[in-house]
């Protein structure tokens, strides 16, 4: 799900086995309050420090192996 809010893969490398619930509270760095020139201190934290604070992990920048598809081609279904 982090992929999601950060547009980039995001690798597990926590090693933590299992399912986990959990509530993150965070402001996105694109919010209404932003634009009234409140930074993300003001309003929590962005999301890196709030997985820190609030979850004990930290997130890495780094380069690694990423999975893709490409699609040399694509073309209508023909009707049977």
């Amino acid at each position: 799900m982090l992929s999601n809010f950060l547009g980039r893969p995001v690798l597990d490398q926590t090693g933590l086995q299992g399912r986990f619930e959990f509530k993150l509270e965070w402001t996105p760095d694109q919010s209404p309050a932003s634009d009234a020139g409140l930074s993300n201190d003001d309003l929590g934290g962005s999301l890196f420090t709030a997985i820190q604070e609030q979850l004990g992990l930290r997130l890495q920048s780094q380069r690694g192996p990423v999975s893709f598809l490409i699609v040399d081609r694509a073309e209508k279904a023909s009707e049977n």
